[in-house]
């Protein structure tokens, strides 16, 4: 029943962009040599911070967008990330997707993509954009919530009357569920951005943001996700998870305050069906057995003082941003953990920043044994980041 209904939703989604190319009555589609363009962009970062364990220039970061348009319809996007961290050289491919534009405001693009899952890492994951050097609890590679995934989506814009909304369909290879095998103290948690798809399964997601307001400057968002984790011919295969997301970004101009208002938040919740797991390790097994719910949230308020008469004020930004993340109890990597970052930038010009940032980090975790506490610990960090994109 699922393969069946993934296959009718792929069909509808091919269906809607044949029809709506057969309708675009521009079709500027022009592959001869020379009417292409090729663009390099991106964006650069080096970073130090100092706790009470380390006081290290902590990584630096290469990250060229590689951008080609083959004619008005057809481009293509790819970002490549160069870092140097803990003394060697990462590479990797954060994204690479061909967008062809099925009419004005309807786009299709394959490969791999940014998940539209809320915003952050659609939108404000480059260091130059993101207000603080850090990422909120529960983003990142190793986080619970999907970043990157090789796929497919449909997105778009238009009008409801006169109030505007954008909108996000999408299906890809979809995460894993850990058994155990090569992580034990993660069995069970939530895995993205795996290379292939470890079953007969696609997840189906999708995003719809909306802006109430005539001015534009709210905008709500709404973000779902579903997908079976289990690899397939396995005990864990029919394990399915629902993610779903509420975000919102506001950004004005407020003369009484005498500068710009930026205020970002997103609230996610992560559900997997119970299971009980049992991991062998050292020739002992063990038995986990949990209610298998995450959530994970972060609400951010910047203020920039554009109103002055002083251009360095001007240039100045105050930047607020509180995180948490609890997962489940009695799970081995439960924890219930929460972060507040507060920032200074310096903006050079609109895409260069020096930033100052304190964050201070509570973190309560650890698979307690009967009758003890769990573990608490308290990070406090100074960031010091230069960013620009290019």
């Amino acid at each position: 029943m699922k393969n069946k209904y993934i296959i009718s939703s792929a069909s509808l989604i091919i269906l809607a962009a044949l029809q709506l190319n057969a309708q675009s009555t521009s079709d500027t589609t022009d592959p001869k040599p020379g009417n292409s363009r090729f663009m390099l962009r991106g964006y650069s970062d080096a970073t130090f911070q100092s706790n009470d364990e380390e006081s290290t220039f902590g990584n630096a970061r290469f990250i060229p967008v590689f951008l080609y348009q083959q004619s008005d319809k057809l481009f293509y996007e790819g970002e490549l990330e160069f870092a140097y961290e803990d003394g060697e050289v990462e590479i990797a491919i954060e994204y690479a997707n061909f967008y062809y534009s099925l009419a004005p405001n309807v786009h299709l693009r394959a490969g791999k993509i940014l998940v539209p899952f809320g915003i952050f890492f659609d939108r404000l994951h480059p260091s130059w954009i993101n207000r603080l050097p850090t990422n909120p609890l529960g983003y990142g590679h190793d986080g619970l919530l999907p970043t990157a995934d090789l796929g497919i989506e449909l997105r778009g814009a238009s009008y409801l009357g006169n109030m505007k909304f954008n909108y996000s369909l999408y299906t890809t290879n979809g995460p894993r569920i850990e058994d155990g095998e090569g992580e034990a103290e993660e069995v069970g948690m939530i895995k993205h951005e795996s290379s292939l798809d470890n079953n007969n399964n696609k997840s189906i997601g999708g995003r719809l943001g909306i802006f109430p307001l005539k001015d534009q400057s709210l905008e709500i968002g709404f973000s779902a996700l579903s997908a079976k984790l289990g690899d397939r011919d396995s005990d864990l295969e029919n394990i399915g998870a629902f993610l779903y997301a509420i975000d919102w970004t506001f950004v004005r101009k407020l003369s009484f305050l005498g500068g710009i208002v930026d205020l970002k938040g997103q609230l996610n919740f992560i559900n997997i069906d119970d299971q009980t797991y049992e991991v062998e390790e050292d020739s002992v097994t063990e038995t986990y057995s949990f209610t298998n719910k995450s959530n994970t949230s972060f609400f951010q308020l910047g203020y920039r003082p554009t109103f002055g008469n002083s251009q360095f004020v001007k240039n100045l930004e105050l930047v607020g941003r509180y995180s948490t993340l609890n997962t489940p109890e009695e799970a081995p990597w439960e924890t219930e953990s929460s972060q507040l970052t507060l920032g200074l930038n310096y903006w050079i010009d609109w895409r260069t920043a020096i930033k100052f940032a304190y964050q201070m980090e509570n973190i309560t975790g650890g698979h307690a044994e009967d009758g003890e506490e769990p573990e608490e610990l308290d990070v406090n960090t100074f960031y010091l980041q230069w960013t620009l994109g290019f």
